[in-house]
């Protein structure tokens, strides 16, 4: 549906982000394999770092076994390189197949 969207859906489509806060409905990066943004996954788990909110911390580590699916080393050097920040969870959850 990307093609059919432009700028001015931008405010329709926060507001619905804002007030439909589900990993079905936010997390656009799962599935993507080889087309996922890296440096998108990387921001936006190292943004949500601090978070000590239980879905946040399963959410990151849920984003990273699924692309640790299509590049387990790079998920492998994420979790080293922020091993002292990422919640257990996150770790947990992130390193089931690797």
């Amino acid at each position: 549906m990307q093609k059919f969207l432009t700028y001015n859906d931008i405010p329709k489509l926060l507001s619905y982000a804002s007030t439909h806060q589900w990993w079905d409905s936010i997390d656009h990066q799962l599935g993507r394999k080889d087309n996922t943004k890296t440096e998108l996954l990387s921001t936006i788990t190292l943004n949500n770092l601090v978070s000590s909110e239980l879905f946040i911390n399963k959410a990151i580590g849920w984003s990273l076994r699924d692309y640790s699916k299509t590049n387990p080393d790079w998920v492998r050097n994420f979790i080293q390189r922020h091993k002292e920040k990422l919640a257990p969870l996150s770790i947990r959850e992130a390193s089931k197949y690797l």
